[in-house]
Order: structure tokens, then sequence, then C-alpha cells
């Protein structure tokens, strides 16, 4: 039995070759890889829709509970710590205003502090700008005439003087006694003064003699402030005439004149003081009680 040229499988019809068929080989692959590519790109696009359902959902979640209302930001923990809180409320404390000291030494009523020589004229010296003098006596009566000479006594008598207190200063061969009167109204000092009738009786003791503007021409002064009068008398210790061309008796004299006036006023200011303090006081508890 021979071969033939092909090999032993030989059917009928004629004879089959064993090469592959390279061609089509080719063609399924190409197709494969196709079907592969297509797949993926489906399932990409799949994913990447479903990421943006959840963001869309994920923004309309954080706004508002109404749906397809715009969505309303929540207030964040420092926006609610910046909230002004309520503020507090306070009592009104309603003051009055404050007292006149002016009234305090016109009116009996209010004029209740105590009033002495030792009050009135409390301070060692008398100081009235760069000018000292020291207290040498101080005296006081409710006869107001025992305090007085020629026709200042009637004066103080018929205008109902309550009280007289004296205090004698002296420094340099010169005194002065003050005088204040104590009436019960303003019309009533200024009466006094406007009669001019300054005749007040000198407050020797120290280093003031007796015959202190006794005998001797003396200046004098008076005035008027609240429901008070005051008088200066001045003079030379050594008994000497006071005469217009000197000027130590006269400067005394202005001196006291003004140390009178300012124990005055400010025995108004110290008691209209007190009031106010006494005031603010009850508004307080006032306050505190409503």
């Amino acid at each position: 039995m021979s071969f033939g040229q092909g090999g032993p499988f030989d059917g009928p019809g004629g004879s089959s070759s064993s090469t592959p068929d390279w061609g089509a080989l080719a063609e399924e692959s190409e197709a494969q890889a196709r079907r592969k590519r297509l797949l993926w790109i489906g399932g990409g696009a799949l994913a990447a829709l479903a990421v943006a359902g959840i963001v869309t959902f994920a923004v309309i979640s954080g706004g508002s509970g109404s749906p397809g209302g715009n969505p309303t930001a929540s207030p964040t923990a420092s926006d609610q710590a910046a909230a002004p809180d309520a503020q507090p409320s306070f009592p009104d404390v309603s003051v009055p205003p404050p007292p006149n000291p002016r009234d305090y030494i016109s009116d009996p009523k209010k004029d209740k502090a105590p009033l002495t020589p030792a009050t009135l004229f409390a301070q060692k010296n008398m100081v009235v700008g760069a000018h000292t003098y020291p207290r040498t006596k101080t005296a006081t009566t409710k006869d107001c005439t025992a305090a007085a000479q020629g026709p200042l006594v009637s004066s103080l008598s018929h205008n109902g003087c309550k009280q007289l207190l004296r205090a004698t200063y002296a420094k340099g061969g010169v005194a002065v006694t003050l005088g204040v009167a104590v009436f019960d109204s303003p019309a009533q000092a200024a009466k006094v003064m406007n009669e001019n009738k300054a005749n007040l009786m000198p407050l020797p003791g120290g280093a003031v003699p007796s015959d202190f503007c006794q005998g001797t021409k003396c200046r004098m002064a008076t005035n008027a402030t609240g429901r008070y009068a005051y008088f200066t008398i001045a003079g030379y210790l050594n008994g000497k005439d006071v005469t217009a061309a000197e000027t130590k008796a006269r400067q005394i004299a202005r001196d006291g004149g003004a140390y009178a006036f300012s124990q005055i006023t400010q025995r108004g200011k110290d008691q209209a003081a007190k009031a106010a303090e006494q005031q603010l006081k009850d508004a307080q508890k006032k306050a505190g009680k409503s």
C-alpha cells in the first residue's frame, strides 16, 4: 500500500490540509476585544450615574425639609454663640437733684447742724489767701445785745437776733473780732445789714488787751448772707487810731469779713452734701425693694 504525498488522512472526494486559518482567528480575536471595550464603557457610565445620584440626594437632604424648597443653611455653633443674649434689666434709681447749699443757711428748718464757736470757727488759724492769723478767743451768747454796742444793740433786738457768735484773731500788732448774728429769715439779716449799724463789741483775750478798740478809732463793717449777718471790728493792739491812709488794720478787716462769709457758706455746703448722700442711700434702698 502506498501513501500519497499528503499523508494518511484521505477522505472521500479528495484530500484535507492541517494548516490553521489565520485570517479567521484574527477576526474572531478582534471581535472579542470590541465586546470587552463596550462592556467596560457601559459599566463606567452606570457607575458615574450612580455617584451623581448619591451626590444629588445628599445636597437635597442637607437643604430644607420640604421637597423642592430652597436649601437653608443650618446655624453653626459659632453662629449660635454670637447671638445676643437678653440684656439684663436694672431697677430705675431716681435720684432727686442735689440740694442747694444756700437753702441750708436760709431756712432754719433745714439749718439743723450744731452751731457753736467750735463748729463755726473750728480752725485755730484764720487763713485767707497768703495771710494767716492765729485765733485768740471765741464766745457765743443768746442775748445778742450783750455782744453789741451803740446803735447795733437796737438793730439786733428789733430784728429778732437769736444768737451772736464771736472770734478774735491777731497778728503783727493788729487784731480783728468777727461777729456772726443768727436770724429766722434772710430778710431780717438783710435789714440789719442795710441799717449799717456795725457796732460790734470787740472780744479781747490772749494777746489782745481788754481795751482793744475801746476809746480809739477802729475799722467796722457789716454784711449778710442767708439768715446770717456778720460784722468785723479791726484796729491796733497799742490803741493807735485807724486812719484812711493805714493798710494793716484795713487788710485784717477785709480778711476777717471774707473768712466769716466762707465759714457760713461752708456750713451750707456741708449740710447739703450730707443731705445728698442720704438721698442717694434712700433711692438705692427703694430700688432694691422694687
